[in-house]
């Protein structure tokens, strides 16, 4: 038999890879936090990493262990942690393998909440550089002796710039740096990670693999394509016999376990569920984003838009050589007059919400929300206009969504 389609391994991922037990087709929830053992030294060889299982329920449980398995077979990685928040994903991972004096490059168009953290990591004595990951000559003139690794997201949020991660991933390999991405934009099957030479892809769970606005989770995979013999911040307890699970080890140990942001039994099953569908959201919300931004483009009262999808889009090659799909996050700019919360306020059907990835189309003025904290002059150097709209595109009827924008800009 040939390997089954994506969406067929999504929807009886659950059912086939954790065989949950009397016949269910979901894993049920584990909500102790405890667990006991019949043989004390059963309980201790699980503390030292000997043998597999769960001995308090805020490093693991059941239910966090086979939404893990479901995800790390999503990706094509070796092992996954799952976290509370894609934010949580972040920072633990982050603080749990980089320490003071240590540099990295990061790219200069990250999320605002992903940035903010950054400042953090500087305050604690870590280097960063900030450079235009489209370039891989920008990031190549980044390296320092301390450089760690390199971090970035495939598609950046809000302006759609997309890295070179093909060129940063062969790089990164020779380099013996570690490739960190961030794919929440780009869910499997839109990013194939490991062909990109990625070391670890950080998620937020909550966005697509939820999809319906009613979960928070997030997720790092180690993709098995790092040598953590390489790298000098991993301690000694963590350096078990397999050296692929150096990292991922400690990242559960010492992110996971002592920083506490863990994942509730109830959203692994809501998220796990989710995902059954994911591949059909994904392409239905990216198949309206295609059209939007199509047709946004066309309107006199729009300004610009940013959608890799579009052959003027700077990036656009590259997205169609290395992504499968464009995504469904767009931004556009209004012309100079129309104010965005005004026209924003005139949208029926479109929500006036912060969340990406949703089954409903949302939209939000970007510098006065999610980027305000950095600024105007950061946000320029972003590529942020002070007049720009983002919008994530749902699985609505395309011919509605085109409506309502026909109906609000009609009013100015």
């Amino acid at each position: 038999m040939t390997k089954p389609g994506v969406t067929t391994r999504q929807v009886h991922a659950d059912r086939q890879l954790n065989q949950p037990a009397d016949g269910a087709v979901h894993t049920s929830t584990t909500n102790s936090v405890l667990f006991e053992f019949e043989k004390t030294q059963d309980l201790v060889d699980v503390f030292q990493g000997k043998k597999m299982g769960h001995v308090y329920g805020r490093s693991s449980s059941g239910s966090m262990a086979a939404l893990q398995t479901i995800i790390a077979d999503m990706e094509g990685g070796i092992a996954t942690a799952c976290f509370s928040t894609g934010m949580a994903a972040i920072t633990s991972t982050m603080l749990s393998l980089f320490k003071a004096g240590d540099h990295l490059i990061v790219s200069q168009y990250l999320f605002g909440n992903t940035r903010s953290f950054l400042d953090t990591l500087q305050d604690l004595g870590i280097e960063l550089s900030f450079v235009d990951v489209t370039s891989i000559q920008e990031v190549i003139a980044a390296r320092k002796s301390n450089t760690r690794a390199v971090f970035t997201e495939t598609i950046a949020n809000p302006v759609t710039q997309v890295a070179d991660l093909r060129a940063i991933g062969k790089w990164s390999e020779e380099q013996s740096l570690l490739f960190m991405v961030d794919n929440t934009m780009t869910p499997p099957p839109a990013f194939d990670a490991k062909a990109m030479k990625v070391s670890l892809v950080l998620t937020s769970l909550t966005k697509y693999h939820g999809g319906h606005g009613h979960v928070l989770g997030g997720a790092v995979t180690d993709m098995g394509n790092f040598d953590w013999t390489l790298f000098n911040n991993i301690k000694p307890a963590y350096q078990v016999a397999d050296e692929r699970m150096w990292g991922i080890t400690q990242i559960r140990k010492k992110g996971l376990r002592d920083l506490g942001a863990t994942l509730s039994a109830q959203s692994a099953h809501l998220i796990s569920v989710g995902i059954e569908t994911l591949s059909l959201r994904m392409a239905r919300s990216t198949e309206n984003a295609m059209k939007l931004a199509t047709y946004l483009e066309s309107q006199e009262k729009i300004e610009r838009v940013y959608y890799p999808g579009l052959s003027n889009h700077p990036q656009h090659y590259v997205a169609r050589e290395q992504l499968g799909g464009y995504g469904a996050i767009l931004s556009f700019d209004l012309v100079p007059g129309i104010e965005p919360c005004e026209f924003l306020d005139e949208l029926k059907l479109v929500l006036s919400a912060t969340h990406l990835g949703d089954t409903r189309t949302l939209a939000l003025p970007v510098a006065s929300t999610i980027f305000f904290e950095n600024g105007q002059r950061e946000r320029a150097r972003m590529g942020i206009t002070e007049t720009m709209i983002r919008m994530s595109v749902g699985i609505e009827d395309t011919d509605d969504l085109v409506a309502d924008f026909d109906q609000a800009l009609a009013k100015f």
